[in-house]
């Protein structure tokens, strides 16, 4: 189990510095760099214990537990983020699908990263 949680730790990491990367590029001009780099820390650390310690017994295929894994990430912090900031500030549909956007597209490069590294052996 500590061997588990190292590599929870160390992806956990990973995810942060790969989504945050991307979040700072993508999210809107209406959050200033400090929310942006908030909302990479933050996000991931309200999705990824579920997708780390609460799904993975529930699924005994990969693909399946992936699919739910990767559709409720990126879900949960849309969610998440619409409302810690995008509901406090004036109604614009336009920047707020753009948040939506990049934290869906921080969410598929973070999965891709994994991807990446599980595929050449470099993780579990």
């Amino acid at each position: 189990m500590t061997a588990y949680l190292v590599l929870m730790l160390a992806g956990y990491a990973v995810t942060v510095l790969v989504e945050t990367a991307v979040l700072l590029a993508l999210l809107s001009r209406r959050h200033p760099v400090r929310v942006r780099v908030f909302a990479g820390v933050w996000l991931t650390a309200c999705t990824y214990p579920v997708v780390w310690l609460v799904l993975p017994p529930l699924f005994a295929e990969r693909w399946a537990y992936l699919l739910v894994a990767e559709t409720f990430a990126p879900a949960a912090e849309g969610v998440l983020f619409w409302a810690a900031f995008a509901r406090r500030l004036p109604p614009d549909r336009r920047a707020t699908a753009r948040d939506l956007l990049a934290i869906l597209l921080a969410n598929l490069a973070s999965f891709g990263v994994g991807e990446v590294l599980h595929a050449t052996g470099t993780w579990g």
